[in-house]
């Protein structure tokens, strides 16, 4: 993995305070096509309530099927049903493509979501070796752990033993934000189907990413030097204290992939002309492949102090404001909900529309588009009809916080 620093601002007046925003790059190399993966460990976790029946159950017994199909014998899977009551369908086991199929065809309709016994019984299964949960809902959780908070815990203590969380929501009934919140503490990716139709994608997209990742439980952590505050973090990762400054949680890289995390801070007078270390950011993760094993890679957050004029004559770092102007336009759709979830739609579509004028000013006219097809959503009429405009906010703006390029 390799690591680089970039600032919008790289040279800072000595005589000033300054506000600057660090950009942190991560970059996984290719996967080596003679590199064969290791074999995957996967708890499927289905939601067969009563509101799945019909063509929602149907279509996540065919993704689930196929998602057998394309496992090899050597991947292990644990199968895992839930309504009010959990059922352990296969316990953990090397694949077997014809059981598991007749497995996943038995599946009916019940009742309620206990969704937090699901999840539980596919931690169950996967401690030990570590793995992945795969979890499927279109509800409410309404029976066992219902506390948002508590859930996406449980999610956080799983992942750093090794067991992430991947949540997909089917609909337009269940809470979004519960099922972010699991994905982000449990390291994974959150999905939404908005009709079944869409699910195969998405299955196909997260076994796709499963058999190429480089490298797990990746993590950031960033210590600002004396007098140095960290004004916060744009992305959308956990962030936990730890001494002397805070962790962020990414969870799993993929080959090929790269990451940006940008981070604000406030720099007081600097001592003296000439290079100076303002924070460093401690990285680690385990590589996945042939061998297994833990890195730490310590990168120092370096500004150069100059005169007043110098840094008046060099222009920000366009990359760096170019991302900070994303992640604000991401904010923005967070805001949005917000405001129209009291009903005061109108301020709504301003943020929405101040934040699009700021992104096209600055030549982000892609950013913005994607942005002002926002703006219908936020009609009175239109988010209080439809529960999935603030769904497809809600997601673009989750997406867009943790968003990753090959």
């Amino acid at each position: 993995m390799q690591a680089q620093i970039k600032l919008d601002h790289q040279l800072l007046a000595v005589e000033g305070e300054h506000d600057v925003h660090a950009m942190l790059e991560l970059t996984l190399p290719q996967a080596d096509g003679a590199v064969t993966r290791p074999p995957l460990r996967l708890a499927l976790v289905l939601d067969r309530s009563g509101s799945m029946s019909g063509h929602k159950l149907a279509v996540a017994k065919r993704c689930a099927a196929w998602l057998v199909s394309r496992l090899r014998p050597v991947d292990e899977l644990a199968l895992v049903s839930y309504d009010d009551e959990v059922r352990l369908i296969t316990p953990l086991a090397p694949v077997q493509e014809g059981p598991l199929r007749a497995a996943i065809a038995a599946l009916r309709p019940g009742g309620s979501t206990n969704l937090s016994g699901g999840w539980l019984r596919g931690l169950e299964q996967l401690r030990g070796a570590g793995g992945k949960i795969l979890l499927l809902t279109d509800g409410i959780a309404n029976v066992g752990i219902t506390d948002g908070g508590a859930l996406a815990e449980l999610a956080r203590t799983g992942s750093r033993e090794g067991v992430g969380t991947t949540t997909i929501g089917f609909g337009a009934d269940f809470d979004e934000e519960l099922l972010t919140a699991l994905a982000d503490a449990g390291g994974g990716n959150a999905h939404w189907a908005a009709t079944p139709d869409e699910a195969p994608a998405i299955f196909s997209s997260e076994l796709e990413g499963l058999t190429s990742v480089a490298a797990q439980n990746v993590s950031v952590e960033l210590r600002p030097g004396p007098h140095v505050e960290v004004l916060g973090v744009l992305n959308e990762y956990p962030q936990v204290p730890v001494a002397g400054g805070i962790q962020l949680e990414l969870g799993d890289a993929y080959a090929g992939e790269t990451r940006r995390i940008v981070f604000a801070l406030h720099v007081p007078h600097l001592a003296a002309l000439g290079p100076a270390s303002v924070a460093e950011l401690v990285l680690r993760w385990v590589s996945v492949g042939e061998q297994i094993a833990q890195h730490e890679l310590s990168v120092p957050v370096l500004v150069n102090a100059v005169s007043a004029e110098e840094a008046a004559a060099i222009a920000p770092n366009p990359e760096v404001s170019e991302q900070v102007l994303v992640l604000k336009a991401a904010r923005a759709r967070d805001e949005a909900i917000r405001l129209a979830d009291q009903g005061e739609n109108e301020q709504a579509l301003r943020v929405i529309s101040e934040v699009s004028r700021e992104l096209r000013l600055n030549g982000l006219d892609e950013e913005a588009g994607a942005l002002e097809q926002n703006l219908p959503l936020l009609d009175a009429d239109a988010y209080s009809a439809s529960p999935a405009n603030r769904k497809r906010l809600h997601y673009e703006s989750h997406q867009r916080r943790r968003r990753r390029s090959n």
